[in-house]
């Protein structure tokens, strides 16, 4: 239980530290603050999971600095790559884009974003995952656990709460009388930035987010189809 509560602490503080080099990007590139991130909370799990992935994985590769750096550039760009491609199932949208850069796969992963994550993935396992380890091993069991049982709870509310307002992107698309994806998108953005603070606020986390317009289409179909089904199953009772 204690390894698992060390494991789980340890994907918060690099989701917490990968959320602070979002925020400074995004200050360095739009000149102000962004809470960049999926959650409501200052966490990108990504760099959490990402993190935890390279020390288990890798760990063994920590004498050999250069196979430590090509294998969490590997490692990365998998992970990347997955959770671009599930998201966007999932969501009907595309969170991130790299189209416009070189060197890129589907416009999910590109070279210019993969070579940061190999020098950050050689610096977590040789330097921070110890020392994550090692000041959370200066902490009495008990506390550790009761710890890690308030953020478990907290970070489960703010899942919850992330995932309702994330539906709202897929909803407002299926309120669009048009036809065209960025259209679409600039309808969706324009709708949620007026909902909430909390939908405003994911706009702002993902400038370059497009609505899949054919994954919209589909699901539309299925709900006319479900809805005909529906009517000839009451027609059919009626007759009888």
């Amino acid at each position: 239980m204690l390894y698992i509560s060390k494991l789980f602490l340890c994907f918060i503080i690099f989701s917490f530290l990968g959320w602070c080099l979002e925020v400074l990007y995004g200050m360095f590139v739009l000149k102000r603050f962004v809470n960049r991130g999926f959650l409501v909370g200052p966490l990108c799990p990504l760099y959490g999971t990402g993190c935890i992935l390279l020390y288990l994985l890798l760990k063994g590769y920590e004498d050999d600095p250069i196979m430590l750096m090509l294998a969490a550039m590997a490692v990365c760009s998998i992970l990347e790559y997955l959770t671009s491609y599930l998201m966007e199932k999932m969501f009907k949208t595309r969170w991130w884009d790299y189209s416009n850069m070189k060197f890129n796969i589907n416009g999910r992963i590109c070279l210019e974003m993969i070579i940061p994550f190999g020098i950050l993935g050689l610096l977590v396992v040789k330097f921070l995952y110890p020392t994550a380890l090692m000041l959370l091993g200066k902490i009495p069991e008990n506390i550790l656990l009761i710890i890690t049982g308030i953020i478990f709870t907290i970070l489960i509310v703010d899942i919850c709460v992330s995932f309702h307002v994330i539906m709202h992107f897929t909803n407002a698309a299926l309120k669009v009388p048009k036809d065209m994806t960025e259209e679409i998108t600039k309808f969706v953005k324009e709708t949620l930035t007026k909902q909430s603070h909390l939908t405003k606020r994911l706009v702002e986390s993902f400038p370059n987010l497009q609505i899949n317009i054919h994954s919209i289409k589909k699901k539309i179909k299925v709900m006319r189809d479900k809805g005909r089904e529906k009517i000839n199953s009451l027609k059919e009772k009626k007759s009888n």
